[in-house]
């Protein structure tokens, strides 16, 4: 056990890696130690910024003693690849949501953290969120009873903001299962805490010009008899963000006359590709100075009410309200510090002090099962049943990752 600060490589330098940067350099635990990024121009900014080496290949980090732990932010399709080559060179990993885009490789992944004896944890997601975690909190106390029913949605622009051809590609793992569900998903496992039983869904693949699955609606039950109904719609109409006080996404106040901007922006503001478009806001064309203000509300993933047998937990983007049989109560958190610093916090705490993460290999094989069952269901249009790999026969699947079942 050591008090150093733990030395952090970053695999990927793009939007992930923009939106994680704050608490990557605000943790006093925290120290990045190296980067990996395919484009020379990121490279340059970051060794210029931070004073640190970065490389062209994840070899070359993971050759870099300084390196204690990597933070995967590369697109989905690389994550299984690099999270195993990391733990078998002896680093600890922090990956992106979608942990991977197959249940296959999320279980070789969790195996290889297993073996290696290696923390692997998955996020950020809004999983982490302050007022989930607070939610979570008020009904571990027990006095509120069992959770029943979740209630969450989400309505924003995700299908038009700049995408990669791969992020519009079902088979690739594109559209909003993988990138958005593995959110709600997140959310709704932190506040029933039970084990996840089945899922009855339908997709909405409503644009011919960007084919790819743009919305859900799903209902995915636990056991005990808790249920989260969850629906998600990217195609840039109704922004449910009226519904959290104007309060966008990430903690920050948002302008409800830039309706259809990021629609806007795409069929009318330029020529350029898309790819081109999404770099622009990427580390490289932007660096440590170019963050936004300090966001005076904590990240959310839009609308949550949860329904417990004594009450009603409604999430805002500054605390949770009770609501009672006969009162009701806010408890109201404090300003955040600085964006995602939990799942940092969580894992210098498991590197240095050997706590076991929730959100470990096991959770993410988990969620990312819970959205394979959700793209499923709506296919064969029929509740998909997640069983628990504990009773079945597969030893690989054999420490508590779920898999669909008929």
């Amino acid at each position: 056990m050591t008090s150093e600060p733990l030395g952090v490589g970053i695999v990927g330098l793009g939007r992930a890696f923009m939106l994680t940067l704050p608490a990557l350099v605000g943790h006093a635990s925290i120290r990045i130690a190296g980067a990996m990024d395919p484009r020379p121009e990121a490279r340059a900014r970051f060794e210029n910024e931070f004073r640190t080496r970065s490389y062209e290949t994840l070899e070359g980090l993971l050759g870099d003693l300084a390196v204690e732990a990597v933070y995967i932010a590369s697109p989905h399709a690389f994550h299984a690849e690099q999270t195993i080559a990391a733990l078998e060179a002896g680093r600890h990993v922090l990956v992106e949501k979608p942990m991977a885009t197959t249940l296959a490789d999320c279980i070789a992944m969790a195996d290889a953290a297993d073996r290696t004896g290696r923390v692997l944890m998955v996020g950020p997601s809004h999983g982490f969120d302050a007022p989930v975690r607070l939610a979570a909190d008020l009904i571990a106390r027990g006095d509120l009873g069992t959770v029943r029913l979740v209630t969450a949605l989400n309505y924003t622009d995700f299908l038009y903001r700049p995408r990669r051809p791969e992020e519009l590609d079902s088979q690739q793992g594109g559209g909003v299962v993988y990138s958005q569900a593995t959110h709600h998903i997140d959310v709704v496992r932190r506040l029933v805490a039970r084990d996840l039983r089945s899922v009855r869904a339908l997709t909405g693949d409503w644009d011919p010009e960007r084919s790819t699955e743009g919305a859900y609606s799903a209902l995915v039950t636990f056991s005990g008899g808790a249920a989260a109904s969850i629906g998600y719609s990217g195609y840039g109409r109704y922004d449910s963000d009226e519904l959290m006080d104007w309060v966008s996404e990430l903690g920050q106040r948002k302008n409800p006359e830039s309706y259809g901007a990021a629609r806007s922006r795409l069929t009318e503001g330029t020529s350029e590709p898309e790819v081109v478009l999404k770099l622009e806001r990427a580390y490289g064309a932007l660096g440590i100075d170019d963050q936004p203000d300090p966001a005076a509300f904590h990240e959310h993933f839009g609308f949550v009410l949860v329904s417990c047998e004594e009450a009603d937990l409604r999430l805002t983007a500054d605390g949770v309200w009770v609501y009672g049989n006969s009162s009701r109560i806010f408890h109201a958190l404090p300003p955040p510090d600085m964006p995602r610093s939990a799942p940092i916090e969580d894992l210098v705490r498991a590197v240095r002090f050997g706590r076991t993460p929730i959100h470990d290999g096991r959770w993410g094989a988990q969620t990312v099962a819970c959205c394979d069952a959700l793209l499923r269901s709506s296919r064969e249009q029929r509740e998909i049943f997640l069983s628990l790999s504990g009773r079945d026969q597969n030893q690989t699947l054999s420490k508590g990752v779920t898999q669909c079942r008929d």
